[in-house]
Parts: structure tokens; sequence; C-alpha cells
């Protein structure tokens, strides 16, 4: 029989109220906590602290704080990733960030989402994996939904809300977001 964490790391079904899933959440808050109340000059107890919080960290990751996350565990970042002020990460299944990804003021990634029979939303969510490509720059305030995948070298606008996968190499706004032209 499947564990509560397995279900929800493989998108299923799951119940969030699990006591090893509310524990798992408690010590993820305290590790946000301590970050998010690190001196800005402190960038040695920061990279401490997310190098025990987040799945993978790529070398040169920039993190403004506040942030926040479920998990943190389900995050993995590539090389040379900026967070600016203010995001959050929804991590009950994984996030994968490839190298060089810049994220404005704002950004939410939801993988976590629930039923929409209201019988089933009392007690259960699920969950998508995020894919975000190399190279890209997603605009302050923008919401990333389950299941998305962003191409490489692509630039999500600010305040754009994407719910569905963006193609590499090209500029998406809106809400939902569109794809309005390829970058060259």
């Amino acid at each position: 029989m499947k564990s509560e964490l397995n279900k929800m790391l493989a998108g299923e079904p799951y119940d969030a109220f699990d006591p090893p899933l509310v524990e798992a959440r408690l010590q993820a808050r305290k590790k946000l906590f301590r970050l998010n109340q690190t001196a800005p000059d402190d960038a040695a107890t920061q990279q401490q602290i997310l190098s025990t919080l987040l799945g993978s960290v790529g070398a040169n990751l920039t993190l403004e704080t506040p942030f926040r996350c479920d998990y943190g565990s389900n995050i993995y970042l590539g090389e040379n990733v900026y967070f600016n002020f203010d995001c959050v990460i929804l991590d009950v299944c994984a996030v994968h960030v490839g190298d060089f990804v810049f994220f404005g003021p704002g950004v939410h990634i939801y993988t976590a989402t629930h039923p929409l029979e209201s019988e089933l939303r009392r007690d259960q969510e699920f969950g998508r994996e995020v894919h975000i490509g190399n190279d890209c720059w997603i605009g302050g305030r923008a919401i990333i939904c389950p299941g998305v995948t962003i191409g490489p070298r692509t630039v999500i606008g600010a305040g754009s809300v994407v719910t569905k996968n963006i193609p590499p190499g090209v500029l998406a706004v809106g809400n939902p977001a569109r794809v309005i032209r390829q970058i060259t």
C-alpha cells in the first residue's frame, strides 16, 4: 500500500492532512522562517538553509526573501537561478527549473490542485509537476499552474497566468497566457 507521500509525489489523490506530510510542511516552515529572518548580508546562512530545504540547488542561486514553499524538497534548481522578492512555490510534486532562469517579484508556481467534485475536494488533493527550461524569464506576478512545461529561452510576461505548455523561444503573455511571437 502506497504512503500518502508516495501518492502525492506520483500525482495521485492523497490526504494532505496525513501526519507525516503535516510534519514535513512544519519542518519546511521552520526553515523558511529562519531563511526569511536571516540578514540580507549573511549569504552563508542563507545558502546553508537553502541547501537543506530544497531538493537540489545549482551554483549561484540568488533568492531574495521573503520566499515561501510547501515542502522545498521537491524543488530542483539549475545553475544561475534568480528569484526576486515574494515568490511562492507549492511543491507537492516536483518543480524543475533549468539554468539561467530569472523570476520577477511575486511569481507563484503551483503543482497542487484539487478535484472539481466537492465531495472529493473535502479530503483529497493531487498535483502535477512543473518544468521550466533553461534561459527563461518569468515576469513579476506571473502564475504557473500545475502540469505546465515552459520551453527553453521563453519569456512569460508580467501578470500572466500560464495554464498550458508554452513552447521554446517565445514570448507568452495574458490570462490565460498566449504565445504572442517568436523570440529571435
